[in-house]
């Protein structure tokens, strides 16, 4: 009797390692807007505020949303729209509810509108 040789198979080339495999995902799918097609850069002027937040957060830890608010609030008590509308922003980019609580306080309940300029 003879014996003839036969290389083993590979399981990457295998028809049940292929039938068994996941199937790669095709492109990821990316909505964020790039420098190439932003000119104001990847977010813009988010991108600023968000690198304010976090050096401010650096600055004060989990209490840099209630510093910010403090802020914001001594601004528009001190007439500063400005400054109000940008502890605002730090203040939104850390905890959004408490940002919204802020706001709600300092709108105009007949018109609708900011109390400051």
């Amino acid at each position: 009797m003879s014996f003839h040789f036969a290389a083993a198979r590979s399981t990457a080339h295998s028809p049940i390692a292929r039938a068994l495999a996941k199937k790669a995902l095709g492109r990821a799918a990316n909505d964020n807007p790039c420098a190439e097609t932003d000119p104001a850069g990847a977010m813009g002027g988010q991108d600023f505020m968000l690198k304010a937040a976090l050096r401010h957060f650096a600055e004060h830890g989990l209490g840099a949303a209630r510093e910010a608010r403090k802020q914001a609030e001594r601004a528009f008590f001190s007439g500063d729209g400005q400054g109000y509308r940008w502890w605002l922003g730090v203040c939104r980019a850390l905890d959004r509810r408490l940002a919204a609580d802020l706001d709600r306080s300092t709108v105009d309940r007949s018109t609708g509108e900011t109390l400051i300029g």
